[in-house]
């Protein structure tokens, strides 16, 4: 299986400011709204900025959880070719299955959302994200046997 790291989800207290922090300490440019922040990208990566207030984060809190709120690294996703073989992967793997493209789940999202054996959710995808590129001009693929 062929993946590529494109995807940061981080969930922040202020999206403006964790957006302006950003721009100024990175250099990063928004790339597009996401339903609870903006997407942002050094053009190559997609970074969410995300605000959950009070609601459950998929993975992390349960409705009805009154923690504290979450902030921090929420997720990490891998652009893949095929999207059945790497589930099939990973679930191998010992990933467990959160939610998206399943036949009992009638939003089937473009993104699937697993939790690894060691607790960390990530999303596995092959359509992308907005900002981030699949195959930058130059990069080496994981898969092509250098191990330099």
């Amino acid at each position: 299986m062929a993946a590529r790291l494109r995807h940061l989800a981080i969930s922040v207290p202020d999206v403006a400011a964790a957006q302006a922090f950003f721009e100024q300490a990175f250099g990063m440019t928004k790339a597009g709204d996401a339903g609870r922040g903006v997407y942002m990208t050094d053009g190559v990566m997609n970074v969410a900025l995300l605000h959950f207030g009070g609601d459950p984060v998929v993975g992390v809190t349960e409705a009805g959880d009154s923690s504290e709120p979450f902030y921090g690294l929420y997720h990490f996703g891998m652009w893949v070719d095929d999207l059945d073989d790497a589930s099939e992967q990973v679930e191998a793997a010992g990933a467990e299955h959160l939610r998206g493209r399943r036949p009992d789940e009638p939003n089937r999202y473009y993104e699937v959302k697993y939790r690894s054996p060691d607790g960390l959710i990530f999303d596995l995808t092959t359509s992308g994200w907005i900002g981030a590129l699949r195959d930058p001009e130059g990069a080496e693929s994981a898969d092509s046997g250098d191990t330099s």
